[in-house]
């Protein structure tokens, strides 16, 4: 995956999972979505670390970490293993960031784990039902066949997909990066494996709490997210009391990678605000 990699590794109950550390200060932990990896985080973890410990993990059956065969993936099994990766990094209230299905993950941590956290920042996050784009809602209504396909048809519904999850035109070189964790056999497993596991009964479990949130939270929308459209931004910012909203100009649902320098500042400010 170009030159980046994580360096450190914890076996969770459902497999290894790979994460690293980088730079010293007060702690941040960074949780990617789908189908995308820490490798999302890169540019954005080089400018938080400057004055923070960030720390950043590929989700089980994502990135570097482990990929098997029947590996529960779920939206519940990622829970678990955030638990427990702040456990094993020994973080009491840390600041957060949940991107996608990371945003989920945080949700579920914060309000179903009672997981303290010092300051919560969604970014596109999954949510609000109902949710899932067409194309991910007919693979996984039709998940045997998918499983099926020749890997180079594979490989290529993968890029044209990906595509839609940036504003930006990107090369297939810059693409590349996030499209070869899916190739393979193992690869093409987990990429529907994923889909096929991904129950709305997840997040509905903790819509109704939203409420109950405590934190400082800023809520970060690419306006161009072409995967969840920026209305559900403003749907989500009315049902978390306090929170903060920021859109992101000319940035997809991966704005990380579109703005990176945007996101940055904005975390920034709003960690620094907290710090106050």
């Amino acid at each position: 995956m170009a030159d980046w990699a994580l360096g450190q590794r914890w076996e969770s109950p459902g497999g290894t999972v790979h994460y690293d550390v980088f730079g010293a200060g007060s702690p941040i932990v960074l949780v990617h979505g789908t189908p995308s990896s820490t490798y999302l985080w890169r540019h954005v973890i080089a400018e938080l670390a400057h004055d923070r410990t960030v720390y950043a993990y590929d989700l089980l059956g994502y990135g570097a970490s482990e990929q098997r065969d029947r590996q529960d993936v779920s939206l519940g099994a990622q829970t678990t293993v955030l638990a427990g990766l702040l456990d094993h990094w020994q973080l009491e209230r840390p600041a957060i960031a949940g991107h996608d299905f990371g945003g989920a993950i945080t949700l579920r941590v914060h309000l179903l784990e009672r997981r303290p956290f010092s300051a919560i920042a969604l970014l596109d996050p999954v949510a609000l039902g109902p949710w899932g784009t067409p194309f991910f809602r007919l693979v996984r209504d039709n998940v045997e066949v998918f499983q099926q396909l020749p890997a180079t048809i594979h490989e290529a519904i993968v890029a044209a997909y990906l595509r839609g999850a940036f504003h930006s035109e990107l090369s297939d070189d810059a693409l590349a990066p996030y499209v070869e964790p899916w190739l393979g056999a193992r690869g093409q497993d987990a990429f529907y494996r994923q889909i096929a596991q991904a129950d709305q009964r997840f997040t509905d479990e903790v819509e109704p709490l939203y409420g109950e949130i405590r934190a400082p939270v800023l809520i970060l929308w690419g306006e161009e997210d072409r995967w969840i459209p920026v209305e559900s931004a403003h749907r989500l910012h009315s049902r978390i009391p306090q929170s903060e909203l920021q859109l992101v100009p000319e940035a997809g649902h991966f704005l990380q990678e579109d703005a990176p320098q945007a996101v940055a500042a904005h975390l920034v400010r709003f960690l620094d605000r907290q710090a106050a």
